[in-house]
């Protein structure tokens, strides 16, 4: 059976597809995509490159994930929802158009190589993870999320993986930190210990995601 967190997460989902299928109208460009997708290599195209702000973390790994979520994810930076001045920024000077053809781009990278069965967990970062429900929304090897404007998660650098979590911990400040009711609920249940260990675990799984250099980087 599910458990409380795990049905409300599917609930959740269901309602953000509904609403993302009556946004939809909007068809992202892979050709378009690769040239506006110039203001994103400078970081995300570059083999560990690594962020300052507000700790040092690797960037995310973006190549290969879903264009829904690359599209939710630079809503959320546009917002306010996600806090991040860099990404405000890039995000404030984007139309949807754009965000489209971005999110057409890098999930046109995507590695169509099937994932492998992900490791074993160690007993605690199973607990851990079980606790959370990860895979009610995140999906098989954490790679399939159940709504395409969720995250896949499996492979992503460990230590934004972190961050992340705990960024959904924090309330009230104005340059960092991210909205969203249902991963602050996951997220606080967690000491950053734990936070830790499980981004050490998703950070192993053989996922979609990767780094593609581009030429001036290689």
């Amino acid at each position: 059976m599910l458990s409380t967190i795990a049905r409300t997460l599917v609930a959740a989902a269901t309602l953000s597809v509904a609403f993302a299928a009556q946004a939809q109208g909007i068809t992202g460009d892979v050709q378009a995509g690769h040239k506006k997708a110039e203001m994103c290599i400078g970081c995300h195209g570059i083999v560990g490159y690594q962020n300052s702000f507000p700790e040092i973390h690797k960037v995310p790994k973006i190549s290969g994930q879903s264009d829904k979520y690359i599209v939710a994810a630079l809503t959320a930076y546009k917002k306010g929802d996600r806090k991040h001045p860099t990404m405000r920024g890039i995000a404030g000077s984007l139309s949807e158009q754009d965000m489209a053809d971005l999110g057409a781009y890098y999930a046109s990278q995507a590695d169509k190589a099937a994932p492998e069965a992900p490791r074993t967990a160690s007993t605690a970062a199973a607990a851990l993870i079980e606790k959370g429900a990860c895979a009610s929304c995140h999906g098989a090897n954490f790679s399939k999320p159940i709504d395409p404007s969720y995250p896949k998660i499996g492979g992503q650098h460990a230590d934004y993986l972190f961050f992340a979590l705990k960024a959904y911990t924090v309330e009230g400040n104005n340059m960092i930190g991210r909205s969203n009711g249902i991963m602050a609920g996951i997220a606080k249940q967690y000491t950053p210990a734990e936070m830790r260990e499980i981004a050490k675990y998703l950070s192993t799984v053989d996922g979609e995601l990767k780094v593609v250099p581009q030429s001036r980087f290689r």
